[in-house]
Parts: structure tokens; C-alpha cells; sequence
């Protein structure tokens, strides 16, 4: 996609040239107020443009938007006001600049008094706002604003901020890429070439393992989900290490390229959304790629498996065994249970390199949406990380909420056959159960967490704050804000 500029200004607002001046609005105590920033236009409005929004019924609240033409009273010939709720915290302003990010498309120039805020959370709501997904449109539209100068200091902490804003918006829309690319288009093998130009591009070490390597190296969860397609399966490696590495971080992620539910069919109604069942493998290989840009200080690998789950003749079938990277047998009663099975074999994988902490996401059940709807993700694990990462996420605007692994579950995974079977027998808590079937895989003594995305990593409504319809690329900045923090703090 082609994004927006963004720059650093300090000029007067009332006499710079622009298409437009973006200003937020609260939802103040006494009723419709200016956000900080937004003085001098204010003052070229005579104190009037308050009044003037009001009489637009104008309200502050979150995601409002209302344009105001100026009439000359400074350059730019409109105001967009757009609402931040009740405070202007980081994702008031990250939410409000997308807003107006999508209203802009189309102009040249616009100056976003929000920076005054929070610099980086303008920068990446304007770039995530302002992102749309047109490879396959004959009409690409007008495209989105070509530039937007952000109303603040250029002081070194917001350039910094700015830096950094751009690399993860950038990384957020390389996985929002991945997901709203057709399955026709993306598949294991065309996925792991995508995944591996990409990496390497970025100075990184990559090794992808085909269909000879993995069944040669005994990865017999991937090759279970992917021997029903014509399209085979495929494993990528990923690895960054920052000088003076204080931890390393194993990454994971599950790359469903179409999920059919293989033999146990899905319902057709709905089948389509599927294309996205590999989100959890473009958020992480988004991450890597943002990992070598923002340097950070820690060694990271990435286990990547890639799979079509496809119902023919060649198919897996439910009453299998099947025998996974590291011996452990698992019997499949149903195979639209496929995620947790490619995900073990990578996590086993994963744990060879004997991480200090796993992170792993995957779009694995619709329970997760059941639970918690289709906006905030599910995170299961190791107590401590797990509610490490859920706090991180909801700070950064992913909304996440820690959830438990019952030990009265892990029976129900009990096989008469294998080591485990790959679901339980009934309904209840399946988002529990199958963050209990992931732990069997981990190795004693790493911190991890599972973050199940079913919900919001793929969005099917109308666009809202800086999130568009399709592919949204949770938790990219999630795992980002962890990473950062291992980095910080160990």
C-alpha cells in the first residue's frame, strides 16, 4: 500500500498551506471542549470555533468526526474535528488520527494538531487509518493523504517516538497484507517465499523446511493438516540477534493458509473469512521484520508452520494418530482442530533453542470469540508472562484479558489411543482447552503466553478508529510492547 509521509512541524497553523488542519474535541465536564493543540486555530476563529461545532452538534465523543470550513480565517480550507471521548490518552489520539487519516484521502497535505498529545500514537493512527488493501481493485480510488505534517516539537524524544511509530505501523500493515491476500494467492509455498524475501531483505537469517525436510525431521502435526492439499506444507525460520542480547525470545505463529476443516467440514456460510486462519503467522513474521528495524537487544527466532487444510483423498482423518515432532502421539477427533496440531510441533521446535519466553498467537477457536467477543484477544500461559502480556496489550490498544487453564480440563484430553487426543468431548471452555493441549508442548521452565486472535484479527464490519475492514494485524504491536519490555526489564 502506499502510506503517508509524516514529518515534524512547528509552523503557524493559521498561515501554512494545507488541505486541511485536523483538531480533536472532548467530551469536557461543562460539555464541548478543544483538545491541547488546537490554540491557534481556535484563536484565528476569534474563540468562535467552538460555537461553530457546537451548532454542528458536535460532541467530542470517541470517533466523531465533523468538518468545518475555515472561510479563509487561516490557509487550510477545512477543519476536521474528530472526537477523542471523555481524556486524550494514547489510544484517544491513535483512534481519532485514524479517523481523520480516512478522511483525507485523497488531499495532498494535512497538519494534525493531535501530535501535541502523543506524538506516536498520531503517527500510527494516521498510517493505520489511512491504510486500504486495493492489490486486486481495477479501481485503486483516490489513495490515501500524501502527507501529514504532525504539530509538535522536534525534540529528539519525538523524533524517536516518530521513528519507532512508523516501523511498527509499517509492520502492521505488512501483516494486514499477508490476511487480505486470497488463499488462491497465498499458500504454504507462496507464503514461506513472501515471508523469506521479506526477512531476508531485512538482514535476516532464514531457513524454510518443505515437505521433505519436515517429513524427514518427523513434524508429523504439519504434515497431518497438510497432506489433504495439493499445496503442501512448509516451516520458516526466522532469526535477529541484537548486539549484547540480554534474553532470547522464541515466536510462534499459526499459518493456516484456507482452513476447509478438512474431513469435519465447516458450514459454508462464513467459510470465506477463513483466508485469514494464517494471521497468526503474518503478525509474527511482521515482527520479526520490525525486530531488525528497531534493534532491539535480544535474540529472536520464529517458527513459523504453514499449512492448507484441505478435505480429499489424501486427507487426515478424525480417528488418526498422528506422531508429532517429538514423539508425543496425539489421536485427531476432529480435523477443524488443525491450528493446535501445526502450532506443537513449531512449539516443540521452538523450545529447542531454549528460549527464556515463548510467544505464541494463532486465530485457534471460535470459543475465543464466544467468550470475548470479536475485539479482544484470549491470553493463556505462565501466570506471571501471561498477565504481562495482557496488560501490555490493552495498554497498546489491543485489547487482551488473561484467562486460566483449568486443571480439571486437562483430563478431557485424554485419549484411549495416544499420548492426547486433539479435543475434548464437549463444548465448555474450549478456548481453555486448547491453550491446555499447547502447554503439553512447552518445555519445563519457559515463560509463555498463547494469545488466541480468532476474534480480532479479522475485522468484517464497517472501519472504526484506525482499524479497516479485513485483516487488522493483531497483535502485532502487542508482541512489539513485549518485546520491548523483555528488553527493558528481562
Amino acid at each position: 500500500m502506499t502510506a503517508p509521509k509524516l514529518a515534524l512541524t512547528e509552523g503557524d497553523l493559521s498561515t501554512t498551506a494545507a488541505d486541511a488542519v485536523v483538531v480533536g474535541t472532548l467530551q469536557g465536564a461543562d460539555g464541548l471542549e478543544l483538545a491541547p493543540g488546537a490554540e491557534a486555530v481556535a484563536a484565528a476563529f476569534d474563540g468562535a470555533l467552538l460555537d461553530v461545532l457546537g451548532t454542528l452538534r458536535a460532541s467530542g465523543k470517541a470517533d466523531e468526526l465533523v468538518k468545518v470550513p475555515t472561510f479563509g480565517k487561516i490557509t487550510a480550507p477545512l477543519v476536521l474535528a474528530v472526537g477523542l471521548g471523555k481524556t486524550a490518552g494514547e489510544e484517544q489520539v491513535r483512534r481519532a488520527s485514524g479517523v481523520a487519516a480516512r478522511a483525507l484521502g485523497g488531499k495532498k497535505r494535512a497538519i494534525n494538531t493531535l501530535a501535541a498529545l502523543h506524538v506516536g500514537a498520531a503517527a500510527e493512527g494516521t498510517l493505520l487509518g489511512a491504510y486500504s488493501f486495493t492489490e486486486y481493485k481495477s479501481d485503486k480510488g483516490e489513495g490515501p493523504v500524501v502527507k501529514v505534517d504532525l504539530h509538535a516539537a522536534g525534540s529528539k524524544e519525538n523524533k524517536a517516538a516518530l521513528k519507532a511509530a512508523v516501523a511498527i505501523a509499517e509492520s502492521v500493515a505488512i501483516a494486514r497484507d499477508f490476511i487480505n491476500t486470497p488463499p488462491n494467492d497465498l499458500y504454504p509455498a507462496s507464503f514461506a517465499a513472501r515471508a523469506e524475501k521479506l526477512a531476508t531483505a531485512a538482514g535476516l537469517d532464514v531457513e524454510v523446511l518443505d515437505e521433505k525436510a519436515l517429513k524427514k525431521q518427523g513434524f508429523g502435526g504439519i504434515l497431518g493438516v497438510g497432506v489433504g492439499s495439493t499445496r503442501q506444507p512448509r516451516l520458516v525460520r526466522i532469526s535477529y540477534k541484537g548486539t549484547k542480547a540480554v534474553k532470547k525470545v522464541a515466536l510462534v505463529g499459526k499459518g493456516i493458509t484456507f482452513d476447509t476443516g478438512g474431513i469435519s467440514i465447516k458450514p459454508a456460510a462464513g467459510m470465506d473469512e477463513m483466508t485469514s486462519d494464517m494471521s497468526g503467522a503474518a503478525a509474527i513474521v511482521a515482527t520479526m521484520v520490525l525486530a531488525a528495524k528497531l534493534k532491539y537487544p535480544l535474540e529472536i527466532i520464529a517458527s513459523i508452520p504453514m499449512a492448507e487444510n484441505m478435505p480429499s483423498g489424501d486427507a487426515y482423518r478424525p480417528g488418526d494418530v498422528l506422531t508429532m515432532y517429538g514423539g508425543k502421539t496425539v489421536e485427531v477427533l476432529n480435523t477443524d482442530a488443525e491450528g493446535r496440531l501445526i502450532l506443537s510441533d513449531a512449539i516443540v521446535r521452538a523450545c529447542e533453542d531454549n528460549p527464556d519466553y515463548l510467544i505464541e498467537t494463532a486465530t485457534l477457536t471460535g470459543a475465543q470469540v464466544v467468550a470475548l467477543g470479536k475485539r479482544t484477544s484470549g491470553v493463556m500461559g505462565s501466570d506471571e508472562f501471561r498477565d504481562r502480556v495482557a496488560a501490555i496489550g490493552t495498554a497498546v490498544g489491543e485489547s487482551a484479558w488473561a484467562m486460566p487453564l483449568p486443571e480439571e480440563l486437562r483430563a478431557d484430553l485424554d485419549s484411549r489411543l495416544a499420548d492426547l487426543a486433539n479435543v475434548t468431548g464437549h463444548r465448555w471452555g474450549g478456548m481453555l482447552a486448547a491453550g491446555l493441549f499447547l502447554r503439553e508442548f512447552v518445555a519445563e521452565g519457559v515463560q509463555w503466553a498463547h494469545i488466541d486472535i480468532a476474534g480480532p484479527a479479522f475485522h468484517t464490519g464497517g472501519p472504526y478508529g484506525y482499524t479497516s475492514k479485513g485483516g487488522t494485524g493483531v497483535p502485532v504491536r502487542t508482541i512489539a510492547a513485549v518485546l520491548a519490555d523483555i528488553a527493558a526489564n528481562g
